[in-house]
């Protein structure tokens, strides 16, 4: 399974970036998608996450700027990030909770991380 990230770069304050990333390999069903950062000095955080029904869920720093989505046909899921602030940047990591064809139980997938940079 490989989960490929992209759209990542630098942009200035209030401005705005999408992300997608998508899923590839022996996939029988993807539950939960989410996007989490990591920030230089600072641990892993989420950031939002989609159900395969479309339920969302976000940080508290990201409710009203950033947009998740996402395509089942694709296996795909994107961030949208509007407003971007300074304290926004961070390294983002797609993950997915993936089952595999043949597999009894799911498990969680990570993305290599794409560098977003927020100039002030």
């Amino acid at each position: 399974v490989q989960l490929q990230a992209s759209g990542g770069g630098l942009v200035q304050a209030g401005g705005s970036l999408r992300l997608s990333c998508a899923a590839s390999g022996s996939i029988f069903s993807i539950n939960v998608m989410g996007w989490y950062r990591q920030a230089p000095g600072k641990e892993r955080e989420l950031v939002a996450i989609i159900t395969t029904r479309g339920n969302t869920n976000y940080a508290d720093s990201v409710k009203g700027r950033f947009t998740i989505s996402r395509d089942n046909a694709t296996s795909t899921v994107s961030l949208q990030m509007n407003s971007l602030k300074p304290e926004d940047a961070a390294v983002y990591y797609c993950n997915a909770e993936i089952l595999l064809i043949g597999a009894l139980q799911s498990f969680n997938y990570w993305g290599g991380g794409t560098q977003v940079t927020v100039s002030s």
